[in-house]
């Protein structure tokens, strides 16, 4: 009796002993990544001119050149588990002032709604003929705002049919693993598992290039910049 009492404090002194270093391993083993870098433009893009709308009745638009050189960064190949739907109700803006979809480009994730206020002193209509996400809100007048919600993943290109000059992207996905660039074009994707991905940086309407990356079982801080054109 006496003996397998010391074998069994024994054992639950081992367990006690080995335990914690499992459950640290394990921990190491789930911590997440982040990818963080620069995209660089190798071309300056060009300024879009604006067109008369029908509107304007000879006045000169107060312009605004919108900004292009925002570059979309996400994972090709995201985990499995990310893919698993999860309820959201994230809120996205596109505001229209100076005649300019303001942000020019808008990743979300699925599930999520984007807002279109008009801020301009004149009508406009926000309309989509896109595949992933067809509509059209209409014409309507400085101060009003009105919402579409994006229920699968895809790219959507936005028009204005009374300013032809004016366009927007939005990039929905089923995955958090994505981020668009600064102004200095630097991007951060927080929270990505271990495992090899190819990242890709999309840019108007098309991935311009890829690059190979493994985040770690240690996680940290993955480096990776690219240059596009």
């Amino acid at each position: 009796m006496l003996h397998r009492r010391c074998c069994r404090l024994a054992f639950l002194a081992a367990v006690a002993f080995w335990l914690p270093l499992a459950l640290q391993g394990q921990d190491r083993a789930g911590e997440k990544g982040v990818l963080q870098g620069r995209v660089e433009m190798a071309v300056q893009p060009a300024a879009t001119q604006p067109r008369p709308g029908v509107a304007d009745l000879g006045a000169g638009p107060a312009y605004r050149p919108r900004d292009d050189r925002r570059v979309v960064v996400y994972l090709e190949n995201a985990p499995v588990s990310a893919f698993e739907p999860r309820p959201t109700d994230l809120r996205a803006t596109i505001d229209q002032e100076n005649e300019t979809f303001v942000p020019h480009v808008v990743a979300v994730p699925v599930g999520a709604t984007v807002e279109f206020p008009n801020s301009d002193p004149f009508f406009h209509n926000v309309f989509s003929l896109s595949k992933t996400k067809r509509f059209d809100l209409g014409r309507y007048a400085q101060g009003r705002s009105k919402a579409v919600r994006f229920d699968q993943p895809g790219i959507v290109r936005v028009f204005c049919d009374i300013h032809s000059h004016m366009s927007a992207f939005i990039l929905v996905f089923a995955h958090p693993f994505f981020a668009v660039t600064d102004a200095g074009g630097q991007f951060r994707i927080d929270r990505v598992p271990p495992g090899n991905y190819t990242v890709a940086a999309w840019y108007e309407g098309e991935v311009r290039a890829t690059r190979a990356v493994t985040v770690p079982p240690t996680g940290g801080v993955v480096r990776l910049d690219f240059r596009v054109r």
